[in-house]
């Protein structure tokens, strides 16, 4: 009989993972898988993924939820918050409880809060000694994960650093550089598709987005390349 516990949905992933890295795959799309299952098998409510590019500037390049409050909340500014800290220190950040924070990160806390979150555990996206980004777990419920909801979450971190950096050296600069710089450019793209969507069948982004996924994975087409189409006019959903 199938696997269908938890634990068989964890190994699950990381199967699906590891087949994205032995062939062509979309960037975005691997990390958006990441984070839907991140969702799904551990104890979290959303999560999201930042990227930096060539100047060091974070930019969410998967989320949960493609509304514009999380992806806000993951790049506020001079403030900082935990997902930025576990970015610059390239260490695990966990806030159990938000209340905790609330002097030293108030802008997130307050923003954090609003939306309903009480709790934020962010992992490093590093290789070595080079941290390119960070996985970012919300709960809408105050309390540490579990050590395998630990494990679990830095392990599909740590493979999806090596599908972006696809096994190559970070000491190839250029080569990282313009990995990452294809990721954001990408999400730029599907931000635009998003709202060509969104605009032509008066449907929210959400929607937009997994009806542009939906075509692309039917199709067997790389995200990427369904977004060009739809702002380019050459393909209509």
């Amino acid at each position: 009989m199938q696997e269908t516990t938890r634990e068989g949905r964890i190994l699950e992933t990381f199967a699906v993972l590891a087949d994205s890295l032995v062939a062509d795959y979309d960037i975005v799309d691997l990390l958006q898988t990441l984070v839907e299952r991140c969702q799904e098998l551990l104890s979290i409510s959303q999560a999201g993924i930042l990227l930096a590019d060539g100047e060091g500037e974070l930019h969410v390049v998967a989320s949960t939820d493609e509304r514009s409050g999380l992806i806000e909340l993951m790049q506020l500014g001079p403030d900082g918050g935990p997902c930025v800290e576990c970015y610059r220190s390239g260490s695990a950040v966990a806030v159990p409880d938000l209340a905790l924070v609330a002097d030293t990160w108030t802008q997130f806390h307050a923003e954090a809060t609003e939306q309903g979150f009480h709790a934020v555990h962010a992992f490093p996206l590093r290789l070595r000694r080079a941290t390119i980004g960070s996985l970012n777990l919300f709960g809408d419920e105050t309390g540490s994960m579990t050590e395998i909801d630990t494990v679990a979450a830095q392990a599909m971190a740590d493979v999806a650093t090596i599908g972006i950096m696809q096994q190559r050296a970070l000491a190839e600069s250029d080569v990282v550089r313009n990995q990452l710089q294809h990721a954001l450019d990408s999400r730029v793209v599907i931000e635009q598709a998003k709202g060509v969507v969104s605009y032509s069948h008066r449907i929210p982004v959400d929607e937009a987005f997994t009806r542009i996924r939906s075509y692309a994975r039917s199709n067997g087409m790389q995200l990427t390349m369904v977004a060009q189409q739809i702002v380019r006019r050459e393909l209509v959903l």
